[in-house]
Formats: structure tokens, C-alpha cells, sequence
């Protein structure tokens, strides 16, 4: 265990200024690519509900399971009081988390810790993985855990880092799209059970207000992350 834990938290040498910068631009061109965004959006969706359930298990509702479903969609069954601040922070978790995990893998990356940051994504899709109650979202997850696990035992640290590099630039970028996509949808009246309208039944702000919050939340999280990882600071 002393070993395992000492490989974990073994400090990498800080990337090249290059490899930080070519990691940002692929990341953004997988997000930004309608083609590659529907390929990877699943992703997204993953830390969106492992959102939900996080914030559900914290604040004390049940948690019952988690979809995954192939349009790239998501639901966490919770159960509880359909009201009061439990609901509401849970409600408010999904559209954050993608953008919140992305700055913390950001500040393990500006730490070196990339062999920690690889760890702990495997762990939360193993945790993910025991709470799925559809078969494409258990399919979904394995195949995403099998690859971070390959990367893990198998690819040199260097590989490691620029993998890790473009996951967390991917969930930094990642995390704003659907924020501007639930907009779109608000304003051709296509998403009236959405989060932000859930909360804006749960609460005396409109919907609106939701999406900005979401929406400054995900631009801070991608400038601060951005402040960490700069590789010239």
C-alpha cells in the first residue's frame, strides 16, 4: 500500500509549453466539431449526472440509479422531499459539475499529480459504473474505464500526461456547450423539464437566471483552469 500510495502522489515534471497549448486546441476541436462533439458528448453527460448523484448522496436523498441513454442524455433517479434545498442543490450539480471537475483536474495537473488525476477518474467511473440501471450506460462506462485503465498500466508517463492534459481542457471547454445549447432549446420552448426550469419551480428566480449561473460558472472555471496550467506562469 506504502508503494501503490507513493506511486500516486509522484510529482511529473511540468509539461512544455507546447504540449499544454496543442492539448487546449485538440480539446477545443473535439468540442467544438459537431461530428467529434457527438462522439465524445457522452462524456460530458457522464459528469453531469455523476453531479446529480454526488450532490444527491451529500445532501441525504436516496439515490435509486443513474441512465445513461444513446442520444447522449442522462437521468438520476433520487428520491426524497420533491422540494427544499436538497432537491435544489441537487437540481443545480448537473450543468456544474462537468466545469467543476475540469478545474480541479486542472489544479492536480498544475500540482503534477497526473498518476492522482488518472486514478481518481477511473474510481469515479467505477463508482458510476455501480450505480447504472440501463445496459448502453453500463456499456458506455466500461468502455471509458477500459480505456483509462490501459492508459494508466500501460502507456508511458509521458502519453499519461498529454491524455490527462486533453481530458481536463476537454471538460473545461466541454462543460460550457450544453449550457449554450440548453439556452437554444429554452428559446425554442424544447426544454420545459430542463434543470434550470426544474430549479425555477423550486425557487423564486426564473430559469434564466440558472443558465447564467451555469454559464458564468463554466467561463470562470475555463479561465482559471487556464491560469493554472499556463505552463509560463
Amino acid at each position: 500500500m506504502d508503494k501503490l500510495w507513493a506511486q500516486l502522489i509522484e510529482v511529473q515534471s511540468a509539461p512544455d509549453p507546447w504540449v499544454v497549448g496543442g492539448s487546449a486546441l485538440a480539446a477545443l476541436a473535439i468540442v467544438t466539431f459537431t461530428m467529434s462533439w457527438q462522439l465524445t458528448r457522452g462524456l460530458i453527460t457522464i459528469a453531469h449526472e455523476g453531479g446529480h448523484a454526488v450532490m444527491a448522496l451529500l445532501t441525504r436523498r436516496k439515490l435509486e440509479g443513474i441512465r445513461l441513454h444513446s442520444d447522449t442524455s442522462g437521468v438520476t433517479l433520487t428520491r426524497g422531499r420533491p422540494n427544499g434545498p436538497g432537491m435544489v442543490l441537487t437540481a443545480l450539480a448537473g450543468y456544474l459539475a462537468p466545469s467543476l471537475l475540469g478545474l480541479a483536474a486542472a489544479w492536480l495537473t498544475d500540482q503534477g499529480r497526473i498518476t492522482l488525476l488518472i486514478w481518481s477518474m477511473l474510481l469515479f467511473l467505477v463508482c458510476m459504473l455501480l450505480l447504472i440501471r440501463n445496459l448502453y450506460g453500463a456499456l458506455i462506462l466500461l468502455v471509458t474505464g477500459g480505456a483509462v485503465f490501459a492508459v494508466s498500466m500501460y502507456a508511458p508517463a509521458e502519453v499519461q500526461q498529454v491524455v490527462a492534459l486533453v481530458v481536463v481542457w476537454f471538460l473545461l471547454f466541454g462543460g460550457i456547450r450544453p449550457i449554450f445549447e440548453l439556452q437554444r432549446k429554452r428559446r425554442r420552448r424544447q426544454a420545459r423539464d430542463s434543470d434550470a426550469d426544474q430549479l425555477a419551480r423550486l425557487t423564486f428566480l426564473p430559469g434564466g437566471f440558472y443558465v447564467f449561473f451555469f454559464r458564468l460558472v463554466g467561463v470562470g472555471s475555463v479561465v482559471a483552469g487556464a491560469y493554472l496550467m499556463n505552463p509560463l506562469q
